[in-house]
């Protein structure tokens, strides 16, 4: 199969769909691999390096849609790359397309057969996928949270651990899964006055467990969470409901009712975002205020650390990307029940009964698509 990897140009994003070791692998298992020239460099990786793997060097991302049978990306194809894809090509890459009515026309226009990252499942119930940039994003929540509090840019001007005789911060964090669970985690580690809300009692037990009574845990019911919102001197939001739109957990109007300068930071602005106030933002212009609260709501946050980001995913991606271009998507997704629930679109087909369900679509499932 030809693989292509173009360059990503969403703003500010770093990372590359395809690291010279998956390009390697990739070759290694009879393919062409074509990379777009300086792809990688935003993680490190030199066009040499490709070179190496066995890849070759496209001129620009024009040739690499022109000419890939399929194409792996990281971000949401952008609409001069949509205006790109065809019938016949798979896209495989994270899509988001519940927030997204506008993607997702093109999408279903293009007709082409796109597998969303975040959308394929494990034996676990999890998102394997999914999962390494959660990991990235929640450990960097609370790194970028204390950045915002700070008052130069607008924040409380409360330090994360406080120092001996003052208090230090309060981080609520909304959502005991993996962004949650990380994002717990590093600012526990940095001293802060920790509690996780979620609806899993099972899960909030779990948590107990692991942190050692270094985190607090709270049932995530609406009345405690405006309670401990009020409180806080930032607040996480880390919600997932899988290929869905995040709920809106917190109000406007509770804004109100928080300390002025207090920060959020919508790890959830992906899905589009987990407090009514969220829009999404970029590194280039990360934090916005309503109502004297300061929002982080950058929608690709693991960029920021690109060369962590992109060997992550790639070690997660790998297996995927090789499956389907060893067997074909169709055979892939017969084969592997997981691979299949990240079929988003095929042949101007929604595929995903969340994302039609968020957007007021007509879906079919994966099993219709797999007979068309």
């Amino acid at each position: 199969m030809k693989i292509g990897c173009p360059k990503e140009i969403k703003p500010q994003e770093f990372r590359v769909g395809m690291t010279p070791i998956a390009a390697r692998e990739a070759v290694a298992h009879g393919h062409e691999v074509l990379v777009e020239t300086g792809a990688g460099l935003g993680a490190g990786f030199a066009d040499a390096d490709y070179v190496a793997a066995g890849a070759t060097i496209a001129a620009d991302a024009a040739e690499v849609f022109a000419k890939a049978e399929m194409v792996v990306k990281v971000k949401e194809p952008q609409a001069v790359e949509r205006a790109r894809l065809r019938e016949g090509q798979v896209l495989f890459t994270y899509l988001h397309l519940a927030p997204d009515p506008e993607q997702t026309k093109d999408l279903l226009a293009s007709g082409v057969t796109a597998i969303a990252y975040e959308t394929v499942t494990d034996d676990r119930g999890g998102l394997p996928l999914l999962a390494p940039m959660s990991e990235v994003a929640g450990r960097l929540a609370p790194q970028v949270g204390a950045w915002t509090l700070q008052k130069a840019n607008g924040g409380r001007g409360v330090l994360m651990g406080g120092v001996p005789g003052v208090l230090p911060a309060k981080v609520v964090v909304i959502g005991g899964g993996v962004v949650g669970t990380q994002a717990a985690r590093v600012a526990a580690g940095m001293g802060a006055d920790v509690t996780i809300l979620d609806r899993s009692v099972p899960r909030l037990r779990y948590l107990d467990d692991i942190f050692h009574g270094t985190v607090k845990t709270g049932y995530a019911s609406a009345g405690l969470t405006a309670e401990l919102v009020a409180e806080a001197d930032m607040v996480i939001g880390a919600v997932l409901i899988p290929g869905a739109a995040a709920p809106k957990l917190v109000t406007r109007a509770q804004l109100k009712t928080m300390k002025p300068g207090a920060a959020i930071v919508d790890v959830a602005i992906d899905q589009g975002g987990c407090f009514e106030t969220s829009r999404a933002t970029t590194h280039q212009d990360p934090i916005y205020e309503v109502d004297g609260i300061l929002h982080y709501c950058v929608a690709n946050m693991p960029g920021a650390v690109a060369r962590t980001s992109t060997l992550a995913l790639g070690n997660a991606t790998m297996p995927f990307m090789l499956a389907l271009a060893d067997k074909g998507w169709k055979r892939a997704c017969a084969e592997d029940r997981h691979l299949l629930n990240g079929l988003n679109t095929h042949k101007g087909k929604l595929t995903y009964a969340a994302v039609g369900a968020a957007l007021g679509l007509p879906s079919i499932t994966g099993a219709e698509a797999l007979a068309i």
